[in-house]
């Protein structure tokens, strides 16, 4: 039985990396695909991508498909779900990269394990133990650390809004969590995943009528490719990945490996786009990696917790 369950932990541990590897790596094909696509028309194509790819996985999946055990009150947190991520979130961070340099945007994004931490024990009703606090305040400290020493590409034409859009985000990602973690025990991560993939396109088709938007008239190669990468692998086997492991691991400890994001993504920039990694920030990613290992080590001796508990009314 013990077995069984440190060979869960170890998948979910798996899972959540993927997650945040395709997340990191998500910078790198948003720069390929803005530089062709307006951002409504890419969130819009990336969502699209990752619905297709998903009836067709579901076609495929569904007589081994957990079944959906929906209570009444459940579809309300399904729908603050999708709103919270992709919809909200993704408009909220958007348009945030365009009025802010991406370490004032680091820094904010640093409060989001914090923030899922406050949520999963409101909501919850999640204990933690103080080496997990630990964690999380070793982790935090070498987000900001990170996006503090962090060289700005751009200028920022509005960092107060900005900054407080990317507060925005944060907050709706840490909801995310927390709904995900709520649904878990009626819904498989596949159901999960498909419902935010099909509000997200209902959410994103209408933007692309906005005057404002700008439709494409061609489709350069490589940035539809990296539109079909974000649909496939960011959005559709990251999301998978991670409703998959907060089924298994609680909301709170598996916000920590978010705060692998900003690592792997400065890492992917060294590699792709030749940038230059300071003292600085080599020393922020330990820090960083460092609060993840110490509030992972162990498996919190928590009693468990009904993810019917809590509520959000």
């Amino acid at each position: 039985m013990l077995r069984t369950h440190l060979s869960e932990q170890a998948l979910a541990n798996s899972a959540l990396c993927v997650a945040m590897l395709l997340w990191g790596s998500s910078f790198i094909a948003l720069k390929i695909a803005v530089s062709a696509f307006d951002p409504m028309v890419m969130v819009f194509g990336r969502m699209a991508t990752s619905l297709v790819a998903l009836i067709v996985l579901w076609g495929v999946m569904r007589r081994k498909a957990e079944p959906v055990r929906l209570q009444p009150g459940d579809i309300k947190f399904l729908v603050l779900l999708a709103l919270c991520e992709p919809c909200l979130y993704f408009v909220f961070e958007g348009y945030a990269m365009h009025y802010t340099t991406a370490s004032q945007a680091g820094m904010i994004s640093g409060v989001l394990p914090l923030g899922v931490v406050a949520a999963a024990w409101i909501f919850l009703g999640e204990r933690l133990l103080p080496r997990v606090w630990v964690g999380f305040v070793l982790a935090v400290a070498g987000v900001f650390w990170l996006s503090y020493g962090a060289i700005a590409t751009e200028n920022a034409t509005n960092p107060v809004l900005g900054n407080s859009l990317e507060a925005c985000a944060m907050l709706c990602g840490a909801l995310y969590i927390v709904c995900a973690k709520r649904l878990s025990a009626a819904c498989s991560p596949l159901f999960i995943t498909l419902v935010q993939s099909l509000l997200g396109s209902l959410f994103f088709l209408p933007t692309l009528a906005l005057p404002i938007v700008k439709l494409p008239e061609h489709f350069p190669l490589w940035p539809t490719l990296a539109v079909v990468y974000l649909g496939v692998g960011v959005t559709l086997i990251s999301f998978l990945c991670y409703n998959y492991a907060i089924k298994r691991v609680s909301a709170a400890r598996t916000g920590a490996f978010i705060n692998l994001v900003p690592v792997i993504a400065l890492l992917m920039g060294i590699v792709f786009l030749d940038e230059r990694l300071t003292l600085g920030q080599g020393c922020a990613c330990v820090l960083v990696l460092g609060g993840v290992v110490v509030s992972q080590w162990k498996a919190s001796p928590v009693a468990p917790t009904s993810p019917t508990s809590g509520s959000l009314s």
